[in-house]
């Protein structure tokens, strides 16, 4: 306790520049805590979210009883899912309401979402998916989160019974959410890759805010320790300094996290809003940053201070410092060697998984390599340093290596951040890749379909017309006597040779104006459809019932459809010039394709909902909510690189001025002996650009090495993500020209030769 009384008695009465630095390495603590706080908050929020989800759950039965009916629809709004769930109250059946609200609703009334009563005065078409009078709004408890189309319509029995979907309400509530917001799988990749994207160069920030100044603090205390004061109490009095400013950098932090969480719940992330409950700091993330800040503090607190401790002479004196240690190396070949392993597995038959010990094992193996190339550096930095200032004539760069040679350590406070950046940016995309390969469509096309009796002209032409679609068609069926037992009919498709090709992988053999048969070369053919036989087919021109018949050609067309496809089982080929001018099919689908990625899909479920919005959808083989979880977790990940992107030029520009601030003293005596401020700058910026460049260069190999063994092990197709690398390497050269950029203003124009006396 004295030595830490004594360490706060120093830190306030060291004069102005001391308390500055304590603020200042408060200030970087507490950017360190608050983006640690939304990482630890993160899986809250989604947990949050499933949570409200499975308590709103309707439990049913099959058995239809005298008591209360509920039927659940999802359909699409544009990209969205928009659940509504009508609700048959009976007196003799369950009366307790779903969370958000106060009771069930009776029939004619409907009780919905604020997003959905938004979009009711946007789109009043709208009203007509939710028959009744909009009674009130559902509550926070009620809803995933403030963005969800979500409605309760109060029906009739007789409306709902004769349903195959409806069932007898139980109660509401499950254990488990229907659709998480993001699958538990998934999550654990998700989290995987935020610790390596942002908790890594957190580590690192947070140890360059405990390390500020630390050239004049270590002369500090060697004198400390020449006074006599215990090995031990020098570093006590040491960590009482960075503990202090940890401590208050963490409670700064969490107040800076509890303002952001207001401000982003209310504006919201692409794909992810939540409520400012959901994200409200829990006791084991105020725990965590309360403890781990300051302790993480301590520990570089005394291990700044073991030298000082041990050698105050040396210290004092600025003896030559002992080379770095070669241990740090070991880490990074231990981890470069697991790495290495699982991707040699990729090159055989055989390659390995991602499950039991071998999940653990690679983790281990790109945390060892993340590590150890913040071990090694310094090493690198040394060695580099040597060897240039051995073999230059140049003035520049000998001032600049002997420098780095005799203080490597300083050097891996400035580059760590940036180096340990592009390394997760790596791993980040084999996320990416990896995710994709899982939730991306197998096939290039993506098709839509839509029941044409619910849309009008003007909405068609709109649909067609949607950024994105590339082709459209029509499918009708023929009719069938319902009082007869035969299933005999056909389906047939309304385009264009040029329109079916785009609807279709493969076509050869058509003729525009005629209409043909369809073989398709991967399906059975259909048995009723025989060159000469006759289908019938009802339209509606106006008011007026038009019959069509459509006689079975010879010609054929032979396609190869997508899979799955909206036309793949259509048996005749159609002109839209065989149907009669002004004319719909009674029983008909408009059919739009677009290119599968996700991205493009939603933007064409977007401009569908705008032109149609109570069209029902069915994007054939896409699940609405599979594209709101890939929206999520890329959401998730671009906010982890954001975040780590910050810490990393945080931790750089923390770095570089505090090392400029310790050299002042050295770079005044080279001034006054006819140094110019060119030649200065060009040694700043060397000094931090070589060993900046070198571990860049490192980071690269290691981080692909470590995308690889993760894609490897995940089982997927891509094993070797050779287009990222034009990327990464792009964003190193942007990296060192930033740093370089940066270095140059850190030579002040002013002599102070105080400085020299004052050292």
């Amino acid at each position: 306790m004295r030595e830490f009384l004594l360490g706060l008695r120093l830190l306030f009465g060291a004069g102005r520049g001391n308390r500055v630095r304590f603020l200042l390495m408060a200030v970087g603590g507490s950017l360190g805590v608050c983006c640690l706080a939304l990482v630890l908050t993160i899986p809250a929020i989604l947990d949050a979210h499933d949570g409200r989800a499975a308590a709103r759950e309707p439990q049913t039965t099959g058995k239809r009883t005298a008591a209360t009916l509920v039927l659940e629809r999802k359909d699409p709004h544009g990209s969205r899912p928009f659940t509504r769930v009508f609700v048959a109250r009976d007196d003799r059946g369950t009366r307790t309401p779903p969370p958000g609200l106060s009771e069930l609703p009776g029939p004619g009334e409907v009780f919905v979402s604020p997003r959905v009563r938004d979009l009711l005065r946007a789109e009043p078409d709208l009203k007509s998916l939710l028959p009744g009078r909009v009674r009130g709004l559902i509550g926070a408890p009620g809803l995933t989160d403030p963005d969800e189309l979500y409605a309760y319509v109060g029906t009739t029995r007789a409306a709902i019974a004769d349903d195959s979907d409806t069932g007898t309400l139980k109660s509401f509530g499950y254990d488990y959410a229907p659709t998480p917001a993001v699958d538990p799988s998934t999550l654990t990749n998700l989290r995987f890759a935020l610790g390596t994207l942002v908790l890594l160069p957190l580590a690192v920030f947070l140890s360059v805010c405990a390390r500020l100044s630390a050239a004049s603090r270590a002369r500090r205390l060697a004198s400390l320790r020449l006074l006599g004061l215990s090995a031990k109490g020098t570093q006590r009095v040491n960590a009482a300094e960075t503990v202090a400013a940890a401590l208050l950098g963490a409670l700064l932090g969490l107040g800076e996290y509890d303002l952001l969480n207001q401000v982003m719940s209310r504006t919201g992330l692409p794909a992810l809003r939540w409520y400012p409950a959901d994200g409200a700091l829990s006791w084991s993330t105020v725990a965590v940053c309360l403890i781990g800040s300051p302790a993480l503090a301590w520990f570089a607190g005394r291990a700044g201070a073991r030298k000082a401790a041990a050698e105050p002479l040396a210290v004092r004196r600025t003896a030559v410092p002992k080379p770095p240690s070669a241990w740090g190396a070991l880490v990074l070949v231990t981890g470069l060697g697991i790495v290495t392993g699982f991707c040699a597995t990729g090159l055989t038959s055989h390659p390995a998984s991602s499950t039991g010990l071998f999940a653990v094992l690679l983790a281990a193996g790109v945390l060892l390599t993340g590590i150890g190339l913040v071990l090694t550096l310094p090493l690198l930095s040394h060695l580099l340093a040597r060897t240039v200032a051995r073999n230059t004539r140049s003035l520049t760069l000998t001032l600049a290596m002997r420098r780095n040679e005799v203080e490597p350590g300083s050097t891996m406070r400035v580059v760590t951040g940036l180096v340990l950046l592009v390394f997760a940016a790596s791993l980040a995309q084999g996320v990416l890749i990896e995710f994709k390969q899982v939730s991306k469509p197998s096939s290039p096309a993506q098709d839509y379909a839509i029941p044409l009796a619910g849309l009008t002209d003007r909405q068609q032409r709109a649909l067609t017309q949607v950024p994105g679609v590339r082709a459209h068609g029509l499918t009708m069926d023929s009719w069938s006597d319902p009082r007869s037992d035969s299933i005999d009919g056909v389906s047939v498709v309304v385009a264009t040779c040029a329109q079916f090709a785009q609807l279709v992988e493969h076509a050869e053999g058509c003729v525009d104006g005629k209409v043909m048969r369809l073989v398709n070369r991967n399906s059975i053919p259909n048995p009723w459809v025989r060159a000469g036989a006759s289908f019938p087919f009802h339209l509606r021109e106006g008011d007026r019932k038009v019959s069509l018949s459509l006689t079975v050609p010879s010609d054929a067309v032979g396609f190869t459809a997508y899979d799955p496809s909206a036309a793949g089982g259509d048996d005749l080929l159609v002109p839209p010039s065989a149907l009669p001018p002004g004319a719909r099919p009674e029983s008909a689908q408009l059919i739009l394709t677009s290119d599968s990625d996700p991205h493009r899909v939603r933007a064409v479920l977007d401009g569908i909902g705008a032109a149609a919005p109570t069209a029902s959808v069915e994007p054939v083989g896409v699940n609405v909510d599979a594209l709101q979880q890939i929206a999520v977790i890329e959401t998730l990940l671009i906010l982890g690189m954001v975040m780590g992107l910050v810490i990393g030029v945080a931790a750089f520009l923390v770095s570089v001025t505090d090392r400029a601030v310790e050299r002042r003293a050295q770079v005044t005596a080279i001034t006054l002996i006819g140094a110019r401020a060119r030649t200065l700058r060009a040694v700043q910026s060397t000094q931090v650009v070589l060993p900046l460049a070198i571990g860049l260069a490192l980071a690269l190999v290691a981080g692909k090495l470590a995308e690889s063994s993760y894609l490897v092990s995940g089982g997927g197709a891509v094993f070797w993500d050779f287009a990222g690398i034009p990327v990464l390497a792009c964003a190193a050269l942007g990296v060192v020209a930033v740093a370089t950029i940066g270095t140059l203003p850190l030579v002040g124009r002013r002599i102070d030769p105080e400085l020299i006396r004052r050292d």
